[in-house]
């Protein structure tokens, strides 16, 4: 019996990593092209709206 005990922990460890291991090389989602296009569109809105209000002699911080 104490032989079981000492085994359980690892088969336990085993059976999480085997788990773990699957389920990190699961294939990514794919996002469409037509959110992902439409995704950058709001971004370089963004961007130039905080970008454009800038006077000319001020810096950017780049």
């Amino acid at each position: 019996m104490a032989v079981l005990a000492w085994l359980i922990p690892f088969c336990v460890a085993a059976v999480v990593a085997t788990v773990w291991a699957g389920w990190a090389q699961r294939a990514p989602k794919a996002t469409g092209d037509p959110a992902s296009l439409a995704e950058h569109k709001r971004f370089m809105a963004a961007m130039e709206r905080t970008t454009a209000g800038s006077a000319p002699g001020e810096r950017s911080g780049r």
